[in-house]
């Protein structure tokens, strides 16, 4: 098998530009239509964000499809968040996946 040729800069970075000059991203083609969160729930705290999609009206699969959510939500912004409101995403990401793991644990015991 023949080695693949790396597309790394003089710097070691990736390069994310394809034949256009335009960057292409994947998130932009995602056109889902399953599942509708308050307009505004990902400006709010961690708490908030946690709780809401935990909630079957937001999430009717569970809080697994919560967690698939606040994940696409992070990873559309990319570099546009705020240092700030990544770490308060990142945050309600840690509470929904202790939500998560504490629910697996009931229906173990249950």
């Amino acid at each position: 098998m023949p080695a693949r040729k790396s597309s790394r800069s003089a710097k070691g970075k990736r390069s994310t530009r394809k034949g256009s000059g335009k960057q292409k991203r994947w998130v932009r083609t995602v056109t889902s239509d399953s599942t509708h969160p308050p307009k505004g729930l990902f400006t709010k705290s961690a708490a908030t964000i946690a709780r809401s999609l935990a909630s079957k009206k937001v999430s009717p699969k569970g809080p697994g499809s919560g967690m698939r959510m606040l994940t696409y939500f992070i990873n559309r912004g990319g570099r546009g968040l705020s240092t700030s409101r990544r770490a308060e995403l990142e945050k309600a990401k840690k509470l929904l996946s202790a939500r998560m793991r504490r629910e697996k644990e009931h229906k173990r015991a249950a």
